[in-house]
């Protein structure tokens, strides 16, 4: 139907928009749903008024035209009229609609007093007008919000599964249009590959993305010149090319070295070492600690755990992050039992159980410190053999009771531990987020099961995360779980810098803060005769006289950081976590230092450091630590104000007080 008098039609002309371009293309459940939606507009029978939202690039003028021409109003002209059609003496254009119907591109940039009438026009109320209203948004309009049916068209980057059909149906219509005898083919590694790209302009940028290697690959080859018997071309990978973003500094482990990935994610390995080695050694050392020697002079298993295990895991963390969590002898004997017992195992607990159980975590970390103080584990052989049973018990029981590793991921003191100083490792273990969510459909890395190509068959993550999902390192135990189950080789294990996860905008766990304070505590506790010696009625040792005394100095001590650290920004305490780190490594390294070249029996080389080693060696850790608590501060605070100063001097004074009190 056209306007009723030709200058009408004149004056329409230029504003009429066409048929539909396309249809709706993907088979993802976001393409099935818009394409749904779309259904449902264009077949409403109150024609109420469209709102088509969605970022820019996304043709959203196009799923106004499949509305209109899949309606009743089809044989009716579609005008389009945008801000700059509507300024001016172009609002006269309103009064000339009729019957047709209208497309409102860019409401949302448009001045109120605009609005209102278009507004006024969708719900009937302007005279002359019969015709339907629809609208494009690239951001909310809430004075439409009551009269419209709403349809937000969903970025690409959310449908990544579809991107192989939108590549494949551009290049069939682009190349027809470029004089190409046959659409040319497209390997599905280039399609993985830019499923990693968010597209930010959408089907505007792909369009252009293909039009690009069309031409270099016709310019290259000349291609399009093969007649219609040749088989098809490939593409090769080198024309598909985007500008991509600033990337953060990552170097992929296993694409340097390809054979390290095969090696690494071998079943095989990880059996024989988890099960055939390490827990039958932790078993031999239990029964060192309970039937040898009882002091750490006479018991290389003491020394073992004391000046081995401690000082090494500290050590480790900034290289390797949780990976003793891998290898960690509590949960190999965890998962023994589960596989042993034959009745279900419960799902987790839904919800956030970060909120209760980190406080449980924290408050275990600190009996097991005033437990360690109070009744010497250090130099108490089966004390300490408790020590480790007990833990052993608590993965245990959490793998009995529920499914996968639920212990270590909420509850294991030395866990928690571990998972907050492997947020300053220079590894990472992540999946590349657009292969994940655009070439697979099982999740086997997060949920488990069959093999599924180079995939291997597993339980799925034994923390319950996904890598692609992951924020930092504390919910990673490295395992390699994830890397065996992919088949797509999304899964990398990546250097990066330091502290990467620590960054302005990180959401950790509130209860994080409290473990914190408790492993700083940890060192006022260990060194209390220098904080609280003073004091009157101080018990001589924490080892010997009456309980209630010894156990009060304990919880005093191991309070302290509590009572200044819970008022700062939770920014300070991890702007700080370096410098707790070279706490806790000075604090240990006499033990290390001293004692560690003194395991084998009386008779065979022994070794010692000088004191004024190991006094080197304090000063350089906390040096370290102070430095880089001052690097991970500018980072987080990204201001020099009075405040930063005055923060600085705090972690100054806190490094020349930290020193002097683990001074050896």
């Amino acid at each position: 139907m056209v306007p009723d008098s030709g200058t009408d039609f004149q004056r329409l002309a230029p504003y009429v928009l066409g048929r539909a371009r396309r249809g709706v293309v993907g088979s993802s459940r976001y393409a099935q749903r818009l394409r749904t939606a779309v259904l449902e507009a264009a077949r409403d029978a109150d024609r109420r008024p469209v709102l088509i939202s969605g970022e820019p690039g996304l043709e959203k003028d196009n799923l106004a035209a499949l509305i209109h021409f899949g309606s009743g109003e089809r044989r009716r002209l579609l005008l389009r009229l945008d801000t700059a059609d509507l300024q001016g003496s172009g609002r006269q254009l309103l009064d000339h609609l009729g019957e047709n119907s209208l497309l409102v591109s860019g409401i949302d940039r448009m001045e109120p007093l605009l609005q209102q009438r278009l507004v006024a026009l969708a719900r009937g109320q302007e005279p002359g007008f019969q015709g339907r209203v629809m609208f494009t948004s690239e951001s909310p309009v809430p004075c439409l919000d009551a009269i419209v049916i709403p349809i937000r068209v969903p970025p690409l980057r959310v449908r990544r599964s579809d991107l192989g059909d939108w590549l494949r149906y551009q290049l069939r219509l682009q190349s027809t249009n470029r004089g190409w005898s046959r659409a040319p083919q497209l390997p599905d590694s280039i399609v993985r590959r830019l499923q990693n790209h968010d597209f930010p302009n959408n089907i505007r940028e792909l369009e252009q993305l293909v039009d690009r290697a069309l031409r270099q690959a016709h310019q290259d080859s000349q291609v399009g010149q093969t007649s219609a018997a040749a088989p098809p071309t490939v593409l090769p990978e080198a024309v598909f090319w985007t500008n991509q973003r600033e990337r953060r500094l990552r170097f992929d482990l296993w694409r340097w070295k390809p054979q390290l990935r095969e090696w690494m994610r071998s079943p095989s390995l990880w059996n024989g070492l988890l099960f055939g080695l390490v827990s039958w050694l932790f078993v031999a050392a239990n029964l060192a600690l309970w039937l040898g020697p009882q002091n750490r002079a006479e018991n290389p298993v003491l020394i073992l755990f004391w000046a081995w295990w401690w000082p090494l895991i500290l050590l480790t963390y900034p290289l390797v992050g949780r990976l003793w969590c891998a290898v960690c002898p509590f949960m190999v004997w965890g998962e023994i039992a589960q596989r042993l017992t034959p009745w279900r195992k419960r799902v987790w607990p839904h919800g956030d159980s970060d909120r209760w159980a980190a406080p449980l975590l924290a408050a275990g970390f600190a009996a097991i410190l005033v437990w360690e103080e109070v009744w010497n584990l250090e130099d108490t052989a089966w004390l300490s053999s408790c020590l480790l049973l007990l833990i052993t018990a608590g993965a245990v029981l959490g793998s009995l009771v529920f499914e996968k590793r639920f212990w270590c991921r909420h509850l294991c003191p030395v866990g928690g531990m571990n998972g907050l100083f492997a947020k300053l490792s220079i590894l990472e273990l992540r999946a590349e987020a657009g292969t994940c969510g655009g070439s697979c459909s099982s999740y086997a890395c997060f949920k488990g099961g069959p093999a599924d190509g180079e995939g291997l068959a597993s339980q799925g993550c034994p923390l319950g995360t996904h890598p692609a999902h992951l924020s930092d390192n504390r919910n990673c135990v490295l395992c390699l779980t994830c890397a065996q189950a992919c088949p797509n080789r999304s899964v990398q294990l990546r250097l990066r810098p330091p502290a990467a996860d620590l960054q302005p905008r990180m959401q950790p766990p509130d209860g994080e803060r409290g473990l914190i304070l408790v492993l700083a505590g940890g060192i006022c506790l260990h060194h209390w005769q220098r904080l609280l010696g003073w004091l009157p009625l101080t018990p001589d040792s924490l080892q010997e006289g009456a309980l209630l005394p010894r156990l009060s100095i304990a919880v005093l001590a191991l309070a302290l950081p509590a009572m200044a650290g819970l008022w700062l920004d939770r920014r300070w305490l991890y702007a700080g976590l370096p410098l707790l780190w070279s706490l806790l490594l000075a604090r240990h390294l006499p033990l290390g230092m001293g004692e560690g070249g003194t395991l084998l029996p009386e008779g065979w080389p022994q070794w010692q450091a000088d004191p004024h080693v190991i006094g080197f060696a304090q000063t350089l850790v906390v040096v370290i630590g102070w430095a880089g608590a001052v690097a991970l501060s500018q980072r987080l605070m990204r201001s020099f104000d009075r405040n930063w100063r005055i923060g600085m001097a705090g972690l100054l004074l806190i490094s020349v007080g930290g020193r002097w009190l683990v001074a050896h």
